[in-house]
C-alpha cells in the first residue's frame, strides 16, 4: 500500500431522515495514526456520521477503509457507543463485557479460548479496571463503565477506533486514563475518531479535527480548523477567546 493512501476516505456522504438532511455531502480523508476529534453543536450529525461510516445508518455516498468497503474491514474497526445507549441493568460481569470484544473471532460452536481470556485480561489492566473484573457492570461509576467499554474495544485489536462522547459524565481520573490510552494507540499506528463536546480541550487532546454542522465546515489539522471564524460558522454564534494558556473558546448561540 502506498504511503500516501488514506486509511479512511469518505465521499459525498449524506444521511436523510424523512426528507431532512442529517448530513449533507460530507467529504474527507485521513491517513493512519491520527487522533481525530469530531466536534460541532448539538444536532450537527456527529454521532450520525460515525454510525453511517460503520454501516449502522442508511446513507448515500462512498466510504473506503484501506481502499476496501466497511463490510470487508469490519473486524479491523472497533466502536464505543454513547453510554446512554447501553442497558446497565443487564446482569453481566465486567470481565464478560470485555470478553464480548472477542466474539467476532470465536466460532459460534466454540467457547472463548485461554488466549481470548488473556487478551481481555490485558485490556482490563490497560484501563486500570482489573480489580473490578467480578463486579456487575451496573454497579460501576460512569467513568469506570466507560473504561470497561474501551477495554472491550481493545480486545478487538482493531486498526481504527470510533468513540462516541467517551468523556461525558466521567471523572477526571478516568478521563486522564482514557486520553493516555488513546495517545498510546496513536503511537502504535492506530487511527482514532472521537466525538467530543468540550472545546476547551480540543488542542490538548487532538491532532486533527472534523468540524460539522450537518455539512462539513472543515477537516484537517487542529491549527487549521480550530479557528474563531470556522467555529462561528459551525455553531452559528459568537466566539470569545480568552488569552490564557489553554486558549479556551466559549461558544454563545
Amino acid at each position: 500500500m502506498a504511503a500516501n493512501h488514506p486509511e479512511i476516505k469518505v465521499e459525498s456522504l449524506s444521511v436523510n431522515y424523512d426528507g431532512h438532511h442529517a448530513l449533507k455531502n460530507i467529504n474527507f480523508s485521513f491517513q493512519s495514526g491520527q487522533l481525530v476529534g469530531i466536534i460541532g453543536p448539538n444536532g450537527a450529525g456527529k454521532s450520525t456520521l460515525i454510525k453511517a461510516i460503520l454501516g449502522l445508518e442508511k446513507h448515500i455516498g462512498e466510504i473506503e477503509i484501506f481502499g476496501k468497503t466497511i463490510k470487508e474491514m469490519r473486524k479491523k474497526i472497533s466502536y464505543v457507543p454513547q453510554r446512554s445507549a447501553i442497558d446497565f441493568d443487564f446482569p453481566v460481569l465486567v470481565e464478560d463485557v470485555v470478553l464480548m470484544g472477542r466474539y467476532s473471532f470465536i466460532p459460534w460452536y466454540k467457547r472463548a479460548s485461554l488466549k481470548d481470556k488473556e487478551i481481555a485480561k490485558e485490556a482490563l489492566e490497560k484501563v486500570g479496571m482489573t480489580e473490578f473484573a467480578k463486579r456487575q457492570i451496573g454497579q460501576l461509576s460512569g467513568g469506570q463503565q466507560q473504561r470497561v467499554f474501551i477495554a472491550r474495544a481493545l480486545t478487538q485489536q482493531a486498526d481504527i477506533f470510533f468513540l462516541d462522547e467517551p468523556f461525558v459524565g466521567i471523572d477526571a481520573t478516568s478521563e486522564e486514563i482514557i486520553v493516555k490510552l488513546l495517545r498510546q494507540l496513536q503511537r502504535d499506528g492506530k487511527t482514532i475518531f472521537v466525538v467530543h463536546h468540550d472545546l476547551s480541550k480540543v488542542e490538548k487532546y487532538f491532532d486533527q479535527l472534523l468540524l460539522l454542522n450537518q455539512e462539513l465546515i472543515g477537516a484537517g489539522k487542529v491549527a487549521d480548523i480550530y479557528k474563531p471564524e470556522l467555529l462561528s460558522a459551525a455553531y452559528k454564534g459568537s466566539i470569545t477567546m480568552f488569552g490564557n494558556k489553554d486558549n479556551v473558546m466559549v461558544v454563545s448561540n
